[in-house]
């Protein structure tokens, strides 16, 4: 599998299911599946009509070795001018 299918799958999967994905931080490929950590702006339209800062969503992502994402789960929260914990990412 090449990287950039994996990051196509990814793409795609968080467009039609969750947020268009803003930013891939990390991919770590493990024994037959890729981990990939994204970000993504959520509540968009909201902060922007209330005049907050936007808030990124970090979420990790599954994808195994038939291109599928078979899991995504939110990591944190987080407004996007905010500094990163070194804990967060890779």
């Amino acid at each position: 599998m090449k990287l950039e299918e994996v990051i196509n799958t990814v793409k795609d999967f968080f467009t039609e299911h969750v947020y268009p994905v803003y930013r891939i931080t990390s991919i770590v490929t493990e024994e037959k599946a890729w981990e990939v950590e994204v970000e993504v702006i959520e509540e968009k339209e909201y902060m922007k009509k209330y005049g907050r800062d936007q808030l990124l969503g970090v979420y990790q992502a599954r994808v195994n070795e038939d291109m599928d994402v078979v899991s995504f789960h939110r990591k944190s929260l987080r407004y996007r001018a905010e500094r990163i914990e070194e804990s967060e990412g890779r």
